[in-house]
């Protein structure tokens, strides 16, 4: 592979008009047509960032936006440690393209809320509320597929030396941009499971869980439940009753801690049954003794220091033949 990319270079070059630099980079400007993502000179070439502050910047303005882009997200992406990617984002706040704040949802729940702006510059310059722009490109109709040395090569001509910086590049109106459709902030709920059932609803399990269900209010005054939801629930505790839960169990798992106020008392009775339901009792094969392998200890032979196994010290084989030996 690398064979032929040096071969396609070498072609692309021969194309080149014009003579090349004697030294330094020559660019092989070639048109993208799919996942790119614009950046300014201005934080490509930035004088007082850091390399690793550029290259995070970058990165995050080619994210689409609800990426999660915190230290640790980043840390987990890239080699460089928690510190070194703290005090690039660090960096990146005090020049203005980054910019963390933590803000209250309507729950109650604090969220870190992060902004990054492809052009701080150019917002300070304007003084108005700058509307997101869409960080991945339109992805345009496919274009044909045409071989390394039949690719246009474009050279761009190297810059003459100033001793002053370049300046920024005129913004784009924003009326040019599409709008942007925003994602959920939050992540899709995963789908609920349904009540337990048993494998056979008896008259007599039916009997005895709505008894349970029915007598919860004396003891929990909040767990008032309607005719209707004690029969809609009535297959969980019965679920609990086949896999021999006392009635006091049920109970005690449907009525301690409950949350003050309980809104809604059949869903917290249906949601308690689903999660905490006990596991079957393990019957007598599980319950079965583990048969053990009789493992005999070495010893030493108190004749010849051999070592034999026996369950306690004493002779060897060898020495308890020898004196019958010696008879014959």
């Amino acid at each position: 592979m690398a064979t032929q990319h040096d071969i396609a270079l070498t072609r692309a070059l021969a194309e080149l008009p014009g003579p090349l630099p004697p030294s330094g980079v020559i660019h092989l400007a070639i048109p993208h047509t799919s996942r790119f993502t614009i950046v300014g000179n201005h934080l490509a070439q930035h004088a007082e960032l850091s390399l690793v502050a550029i290259g995070i910047g970058v990165h995050i303005q080619s994210m689409p936006t609800g990426s999660e882009v915190g230290i640790k997200a980043l840390a987990s992406r890239f080699a460089e440690g928690e510190r070194t990617i703290a005090a690039a984002l660090r960096e990146l706040e005090a020049h203005g393209y980054l910019s963390r704040t933590r803000v209250r949802l309507a729950n109650g729940r604090l969220v870190t809320r992060t902004v990054f702006c492809n052009q701080p510059g150019a917002a300070l310059r304007g003084g108005t509320v700058v509307t997101p722009v869409p960080l991945v490109a339109p992805v345009p109709a496919p274009a044909p597929l045409v071989t390394p040395a039949h690719v246009p090569v474009v050279v761009a001509p190297a810059p003459a030396p100033s001793p002053s910086p370049s300046p920024e590049p005129t913004p784009v109106p924003e009326e040019s941009h599409p709008p942007v459709r925003v994602p959920s902030r939050t992540a899709p709920k995963a789908a609920r499971r349904p009540l337990p059932r048993p494998r056979e609803l008896t008259p007599e399990l039916r009997q005895t869980a709505s008894a349970i269900l029915a007598g919860l209010r004396s003891h929990a005054k909040e767990l008032v439940l309607s005719e209707d939801d004690v029969e809609a629930l009535v297959p969980g505790v019965a679920a609990w009753l086949e896999r021999d839960a006392h009635p006091d169990t049920i109970r005690h798992a449907l009525t301690t801690e409950l949350p003050q106020p309980p809104k809604h008392p059949a869903k917290i009775v249906k949601h308690r049954l689903t999660v905490l339901l006990p596991p079957p009792l393990p019957g007598a094969q599980e319950l079965a003794p583990v048969r053990r392998t009789l493992v005999i200890p070495l010893q030493n032979c108190d004749g010849c220091d051999r070592a034999f196994r026996a369950t306690a010290p004493g002779h060897c084989r060898g020495c308890r033949n020898e004196p019958t030996a010696t008879a014959a």
